[in-house]
C-alpha cells in the first residue's frame, strides 16, 4: 500500500513526464514544418522518441526513490523474522484447562 506522500510524488512525477512527452511532440512538429527533406523529418521523429524514452526514464527513476524513501522511513516489523524456524503460536496448542 502507498503511502499518501508517495502517491503524490508519483503523481506530480508523471504530471512531469507526461508534460514533456507533450512538449517534445510540439516541437517534434515545429521541426518536421520547417524541415524540407525526409531525412530531416525522420531525425525530428527520432528526436521526439528519444526525449519520450527519457522523460519516462526519469519517471520510473523518480517512482523508485519515492518508494525507497518510503522504505527507509519505515519502521521495524513486529513479530519474528521470517524463516527462523520459531513460530509465533504455541506448538502444543492453546490450552483450555485451568492450572492448578
Amino acid at each position: 500500500m502507498q503511502s499518501g506522500k508517495e502517491k503524490m510524488s508519483n503523481m506530480a512525477s508523471a504530471a512531469k513526464e507526461k508534460a514533456e512527452v507533450y512538449k517534445s511532440k510540439a516541437e517534434e512538429k515545429v521541426e518536421k514544418m520547417t524541415t524540407s527533406t525526409e531525412e530531416e523529418k525522420r531525425i525530428a521523429e527520432e528526436k521526439r522518441g528519444a526525449k519520450e524514452a527519457e522523460a519516462k526514464m526519469k519517471l520510473h527513476e523518480s517512482k523508485a526513490e519515492h518508494a525507497a524513501g518510503k522504505l527507509a522511513t519505515a519502521g521495524p516489523a513486529t513479530g519474528a523474522p521470517i524463516g527462523t524456524g520459531v513460530p509465533a503460536y504455541p506448538l502444543g496448542g492453546y490450552s483450555t484447562r485451568k492450572l492448578p
